[in-house]
């Protein structure tokens, strides 16, 4: 071994590499306006250097609510789809609308099948919906994965009257702030997706 070799270098490169967000959609409802908000998400997303992206669509995800120790073939197939992308990112953004003042049975069967893949690493939400905005949506979600060990970031991207902020083109009407505020969030995420990376490497969580 050279005593004058960097030990630290690998380490170093591994954790300013760029950071791999699974960006989930979290609604499967039929005529759904999820994926006009993920487009808008992703080319937020598509401007930084720092931060890659992956889609987690639970409409492809025919995961059942109930859940089993010993799932069926097909439910196991439906996991191989998702579970490799969830485990291999260091971080989330939770797309999702507010049903009822909560969130979809699609996102909670999808959080609910997994456990290690969320574990220390941080979460981020943009909601959408009506006057609220889906914020009663992501409280409740910030239970949720506090549960799993997850460490959720303060700031959101809410969109009032979704609906309408948005053109036939799937363009933002207004875009100023929302994008002030995604950039916020993606600051946030990407902090803590650094910082809990390096500690993984140092000392794996719960050990």
């Amino acid at each position: 071994m050279n005593p004058t070799a960097d030990v630290s270098a690998p380490l170093r490169a591994a954790v300013s590499a760029p950071l791999k967000v699974a960006v989930i959609i979290g609604s499967n409802r039929e005529g759904r306006f999820g994926p006009v908000v993920a487009d808008w998400l992703l080319g937020r997303l598509r401007e930084r250097d720092d931060l890659t992206a992956e889609v987690v669509d639970t409409a492809d995800a025919g995961l059942p609510t109930a859940l089993s120790y010993s799932p069926t073939p097909e439910v196991t197939a439906e996991l191989a789809k998702i579970t490799p992308k969830l485990a291999a990112a260091d971080a989330f953004v939770v797309l999702t609308p507010e049903y009822n003042h909560s969130f979809p049975a699609s996102l909670k069967a999808l959080i609910d099948w997994h456990y290690e893949e969320w574990r220390a690493k941080p979460v981020g939400f943009v909601s959408y919906g009506g006057v609220s905005g889906g914020l009663r949506a992501v409280e409740q979600l910030r239970q949720v994965f506090a549960e799993l060990h997850a460490v959720t970031v303060r700031d959101t991207v809410s969109f009032h009257n979704a609906g309408a902020s948005f053109d036939d083109e799937g363009r933002h009407r207004d875009p100023a702030a929302p994008d002030a505020a995604a950039k916020v969030m993606l600051d946030q995420l990407g902090w803590w997706a650094a910082a809990l990376r390096d500690a993984k490497a140092t000392r794996p969580y719960g050990s």
